[in-house]
């Protein structure tokens, strides 16, 4: 069977007289854990074993180095490499962009970070941020593509409104975008005007179609409430559970998939909901070990995909929350900032992206008419990608 193969491993395929924009180069590599080759090789360690390569520092996203770090301003420290003895700079501390400092110990930053096709994933703009910095400060930027793990065909979700930009949303893009980060970097520069000398090291061997499993890669956890891949295709719609008092399985060993609150009845709720085509929900009881609930007993369900091409995460979240409404309305809230470094906007405008849905939710509306709401965002956006698709 043949396997997708990524960025990284192109050029490390390639002596660095492939790449002239490498040779001679000081090199900083943006990772963490999940950066591995198929034989789980860390790219840290098989860069700095080359000859030809320059490897003078590394910069982490949120989570830190090893995804150890938990969810919402939990800062990773700087540090020093235990493998490579390299400085780490955490792009999730009291920065997150590189500062004057750190951008002096490289002129080429190469990125290798595993996204998960949703918007409120902050690793995107993470990359956004510096391609700003590498901007201003005329370094390079590389970036090593790495497949959507949930497909670059269906996208979902209303665009970002501007007035809602925070650190899970910079740009008008909805929550599951479809995209890959070499794509939405070509996208990031061209829309966003940034005089920056990028260059996209592109995958072989991957199709807008591909799930995860098709790329015949291993999951390595790129966050430590992703551990499967299962986890990643209901996420863009489950992670608004993080904004309202329902546990979205923090503290389960299934998050995301595992959900529900102390108050809730499983067999009333699933019995009103309409969105869930290609997928089973079965009624799960659970106690949160840490966020959410610690140590109560929640009703709930853990929601099964069982066709990934017909379920729409999005859609499903947003209608089981508007039931929700509809039962509980005098026992379900939204939750209060801070949120991501936002301290004064309701998390959920920050997550769903647009005030509007967010009031129909909770005033209760039917699925269809929600979804009415965003249909014209997502032909909007399906056309504005056009030209950044690099796979056909």
């Amino acid at each position: 069977m043949s396997r997708t193969v990524t960025g990284i491993e192109k050029l490390l395929s390639s002596p660095a007289t492939h790449y002239p924009f490498l040779q001679g180069k000081r090199i900083a590599l943006l990772c963490n854990q999940a950066s591995v080759l198929p034989d789980l090789t860390h790219s840290r360690i098989a860069i700095i074993h080359r000859n030809d390569l320059k490897l003078t520092a590394l910069f982490t996203p949120q989570h830190g180095l090893f995804a150890e770090k938990q969810d919402n301003m939990k800062e990773s420290d700087h540090e020093l490499d235990h493998a490579t003895g390299l400085p780490v700079f955490s792009l999730y501390s009291s920065s997150r962009k590189p500062t004057k400092e750190q951008l002096d110990y490289f002129d080429v930053m190469l990125v290798d970070l595993q996204d998960v096709g949703c918007r409120v994933y902050t690793y995107i703009w993470t990359m956004l941020l510096a391609m700003e910095e590498c901007a201003l400060s005329g370094k390079t930027m590389v970036i090593l593509d790495r497949p959507n793990p949930i497909g670059g065909v269906a996208l979902e979700g209303p665009l970002l409104e501007k007035d809602l930009y925070s650190f899970v949303g910079m740009a008008p893009i909805p929550l599951r975008h479809g995209m890959t980060m070499g794509e939405l970097a070509l996208m990031f520069k061209k829309t966003m005007n940034l005089d920056l000398e990028l260059h996209i090291v592109w995958m072989d061997m991957w199709k807008r179609e591909f799930y995860h499993p098709e790329t015949g890669l291993p999951w390595v956890w790129p966050s430590p409430n992703l551990p499967t891949f299962e986890t990643a295709l209901v996420y863009p719609g489950q992670v608004i559970l993080e904004t309202v008092n329902i546990s979205e399985g923090r503290g389960t060993t299934r998050p995301f998939e595992v959900f529900g609150a102390p108050f809730l009845q499983p067999e009333r709720v699933s019995s009103m909901i309409k969105a869930a085509e290609g997928a089973t929900l079965r009624e799960q009881f659970f106690e949160p070990t840490f966020n959410k609930f610690t140590g109560e007993r929640c009703r709930g369900f853990q929601l099964h995909v069982t066709d990934r091409h017909l379920f729409r995460p999005v859609r499903f979240t947003l209608e089981f929350l508007s039931v929700l409404w509809r039962l509980y309305p005098g026992e379900l809230e939204w939750t209060s900032p801070p949120y991501e470094y936002e301290y004064e906007k309701l998390p959920a405008d920050l997550v769903i992206g647009n005030r509007e849905i967010r009031k129909m939710v909770e005033q209760g509306a039917d699925i269809a008419e929600i979804s009415d709401r965003f249909q014209e965002d997502e032909w909007t956006f399906r056309d504005e990608r056009l030209p950044f698709l690099y796979y056909d």
